[in-house]
């Protein structure tokens, strides 16, 4: 029996029964075709990108990425690579293709005494922190725990503590590649620098990342939590005040404003339930009742519908949102910029928005940056957005196909609507790419470190064969 298989040049070609008998003698994990025991064990985020790939590799280990990069490269196969599934855009996976999945590979050791974290690519940010809290240690990753620490790293990766401790590619020490033609590379400052830089911020373009060497930082295991849920309908009021406060706090607080109607779950308090509610998130990176005090103002910028707001552990802060991202439940389409100002007419639009959402699971989110994210220079990694004091995402989530023509729509409007205030860049981690022409997002948050990245890409991935991603084509 023969596999057909998708192919670079969009065209299929047919691997013998010989062929995949030889790979699996080889690959310490599973080869697995569509209908075998194990094969729809491959769930992603955005149910709008269901792939069913030809072939599915779940590699144990960097020899087994190896030999799968060389499998796809002899016989020029269409490659996805999937590490936690929660790619937006839908790249963890491929119609007809080859995926090669790092699932297996979630192991995390941290060294204490270092401060140092190492990673798998398979490992989820839940690892992490399960790990790195037990030395009252963070690595900054996201803010929903079952995201996908290689993911979320090569985007950049913002979370609960980007304004004392950066991105997570900030703390990035070292990673080890599989590049395309299925050599094995440790990247670092020292040790293949041009490609250390572009892993920072230009997405899985550049080879499979098997394993991150991290910088952990002091946090927890209790940090202070503001959580307060205000009613949407008062949005134009209390995101005003919000914007003031954030624009004269320190590092140590990182906030977020987000606009969702919340479930109606037991473990919610019942005001909030089915209510259509602004959340005002934060935390304070230092002593949790200092951290209390600093933060009560947010508990103070309107009548609230509830207030969770208390000293918890970091990583409940970190599962706080995971139900509202369910794997392979929504549609969904996401298209997020980086705000240079943001003004009342800007919040005015973003209120409006906020009141407007066409599903309850659709968010309308505000994020505050700066600290130190913007004490990076914009050519110091691949990820050029050093300015920014604010980021929009407008995240929509549905439940029905049926509905995609009009979400998707109504968040490009929400998105051209606030473009004004942008600084023209993109947060490629947060992007549904549906309506971009090929390379168009990665051009919009890359900027002037293009023609940098290109050059890189060809030097390690000259024929493209790492392609499903925010693309950057080779100079």
């Amino acid at each position: 029996m023969e596999t057909s298989v998708a192919t670079l040049n969009g065209g299929r070609v047919d691997i013998d029964e010989a062929a995949l008998e030889e790979l699996r003698a080889t690959i310490r994990g599973d080869v697995l075709r569509p209908g075998e025991p194990g094969y729809s064990d491959h769930p992603i985020y955005n149910a709008m990108h269901r792939r069913r790939p030809a072939l599915i590799i779940r590699c144990s280990g960097t020899a087994d990425v190896v030999d799968a990069v060389k499998f796809a490269r002899q016989h020029g196969l269409l490659v996805a690579v999937r590490g936690g599934g929660h790619s937006v855009a839908g790249h963890s996976s491929c119609d007809g293709g080859l995926v090669i999945d790092l699932t297996r590979m979630r192991g995390v050791d941290v060294d204490p005494d270092a401060r140092i974290a190492r990673v798998q690519g398979g490992a989820l940010w839940g690892d992490v922190d399960r790990e790195t809290q037990a030395f009252g240690l963070v690595v900054p990753g996201g803010v929903v725990s079952e995201t996908g620490v290689a993911g979320l790293t090569l985007g950049g990766g913002e979370g609960w503590v980007r304004r004392k401790y950066g991105l997570t590619i900030d703390s990035l020490l070292s990673a080890r590649v599989v590049c395309a033609d299925g050599s094995v590379r440790t990247a670092s400052q020292t040790s293949e620098p041009d490609l250390f830089w572009a892993l920072r911020g230009g997405g899985g373009n550049y080879g499979v990342v098997t394993s991150f060497e991290f910088r952990a930082h002091p946090l927890g295991p209790i940090v202070a939590f503001a959580g307060v849920f205000y009613p949407v309908a008062q949005a134009a009021t209390v995101l005003p005040r919000w914007r003031d406060y954030c624009s004269k706090v320190p590092d140590e607080v990182t906030s977020v404003a987000v606009a969702i109607t919340m479930p109606a779950d037991p473990s919610l308090p019942p005001p909030i339930h089915d209510q259509a509610c602004l959340i005002i998130g934060g935390v304070y990176a230092g002593a949790p009742e200092a951290g209390m005090k600093v933060m009560q103002p947010l508990r103070e910028l309107g009548k609230p519908l509830a207030d969770i707001s208390q000293p918890m552990p970091f990583k409940a802060v970190q599962t706080a949102f995971d139900a509202l991202f369910p794997m392979g439940k929504f549609q969904s389409y996401w298209k997020a910029q980086n705000l240079s100002t943001l003004p009342d007419e800007a919040i005015a639009v973003i209120a409006d928005r906020a009141n407007q959402r066409p599903s309850p699971v659709t968010l309308v989110v505000t994020f505050q940056m700066g600290g130190a994210i913007n004490k990076v220079g914009p050519t110091d990694t691949a990820y050029a957005e050093r300015t920014a004091p604010w980021m929009s995402s407008i995240d929509g989530n549905w439940e029905s196909a049926a509905d995609n023509e009009a979400n998707i729509a109504w968040v490009r409007e929400s998105f051209r609507q606030i473009a004004p205030y942008s600084t023209g860049t993109t947060y490629t981690n947060f992007t549904g790419q549906a309506d971009e022409a090929a390379g168009a997002s990665a051009d919009t948050a890359y900027g002037a470190n293009m023609a940098r990245l290109r050059r890189i890409k060809a030097q390690y991935d000259p024929e493209n064969l790492f392609r499903l991603n925010p693309n950057i084509a080779p100079a």
